[in-house]
């Protein structure tokens, strides 16, 4: 009776629904099921920015609407915390803007900046709002492929002209979700000149930056020479103090790109509710002790998990960043039918790298998400259905 709009209507599959729904089918049959899928952290948000949130909450003043652009001192704990964490100086005025997480964002921005027709340049596989926020603005996703052969980095020289001459925005994801590579300083370099050359705003998503192991630091675009002048970036408190489900992040960077972004946000949302605005001034004026030990948990994690898949004879690197193992399969397995057998016979949740595009193809994703000794267990349910 009701025809879906031809931008929904365009809009790929998106898997993780098919894959939620057979994991909750499996759960309500009593199976114990072990969710390797799921980029969602299984440590409870420290008590520190609980207790901010209850005493904000109690404060009449908090619960009436809030700013559209966040609150002062917000925005200013932000600016502090970028200048400490990659001594990158924000005006906290006109460079940061606090979003209702990170995602929506993303999903919005190409809203203030595309034309109908318009091309986005986006990796592929990459995290779904990439396509989703372009389709909606009526552009058009063109696909850079992340291959394995090059560090999952797109082959900036391999884009055609035609593609360049309507493309307006390209994405970069580093630390990489769901690859978990990592971008090297010539890669930004040569991603900064190839944007100022073909009059690109560029749009980094850097969620992961906190989540590092070995000693590795990941660092923000907008510490490179010019990118300031063409990046508008984004981050979230969600992973870094598992605070998924509290919706705090922010856009930071070039400030036309900040007030572009704002103009829409103006027309759709009324903010964050403050209480929690003031929580996560405390998450970010807290120092590094809650992430240095959230890295040595997940590393501890990709160490029991990374070394058991070699030992049963799998092929899967160490990554430096992020919770995710992106796991290249045997020529003979199929990624769907391979993760549908794992949850049928060894009842172990896995995300087929295809529902992250078509790119995808031939990988399955796992998520860190689960304790060290859940691991051990997944690793021997792996062992007796390979």
């Amino acid at each position: 009776m009701f025809k879906l709009s031809k931008r929904v209507q365009a809009l790929p599959p998106y898997l993780f629904l098919e894959i939620d729904k057979a994991k909750r089918q499996a759960r309500a049959e009593g199976r114990d099921i072990i969710d390797l899928g799921i980029g969602d952290p299984d440590q409870p948000t420290p008590k520190f920015i609980i207790d901010a949130l209850a005493q904000a909450a109690l404060d009449p003043a908090n619960h009436r609407y809030a700013l559209d652009q966040g609150m002062p001192v917000l925005r200013a704990s932000i600016a502090d915390w970028y200048k400490k964490r990659f001594n990158v100086k924000l005006d906290p005025g006109t460079e940061i803007l606090p979003l209702i997480g990170s995602k929506e964002g993303i999903a919005h921005f190409p809203l203030a900046f595309l034309n109908p027709g318009d091309i986005a340049l986006i990796p592929d596989p990459c995290y779904p709002p990439y396509k989703g926020g372009t389709i909606f603005a009526g552009g058009k996703p063109y696909l850079m492929p992340l291959k394995q052969e090059y560090g999952f980095l797109p082959d900036l020289k391999s884009i055609p002209r035609s593609a360049r001459a309507k493309a307006k925005i390209i994405y970069v994801n580093y630390p990489n979700n769901p690859t978990g590579a990592c971008a090297s300083d010539e890669f930004y370099a040569q991603l900064i000149e190839f944007a100022a050359k073909n009059k690109l705003i560029i749009v980094s998503d850097v969620a992961y930056s906190e989540m590092a192991y070995d000693g590795y630091k990941p660092r923000s675009l907008l510490e490179f020479p010019g990118a300031s002048g063409v990046t508008i970036e984004f981050h979230s408190l969600s992973k870094t103090y598992n605070m998924t489900g509290w919706r705090v992040g922010w856009a930071c960077g070039n400030p036309e790109l900040v007030s572009g972004l704002a103009k829409v946000k103006s027309n759709i949302d009324s903010g964050i509710f403050s209480a929690l605005q003031l929580a996560g001034v405390a998450a970010l004026n807290a120092g590094p002790g809650h992430i240095q030990e959230m890295c040595a948990l997940y590393q501890q994690r990709r160490d029991i998990l990374v070394d058991g898949l070699n030992r049963l004879g799998w092929k899967v690197e160490k990554p430096k960043a992020t919770f995710y193992l992106w796991i290249k399969l045997p020529p003979k397995f199929e990624a769907i039918s391979f993760a549908a057998h794992l949850l049928m016979n060894a009842n172990i949740v896995v995300t087929p790298g295809v529902g992250f595009g078509p790119n995808g193809k031939g990988y399955i994703r796992m998520a860190l998400t689960v304790s060290g000794e859940r691991m051990k267990e997944a690793l021997e349910r792996i062992k007796k259905v390979s």
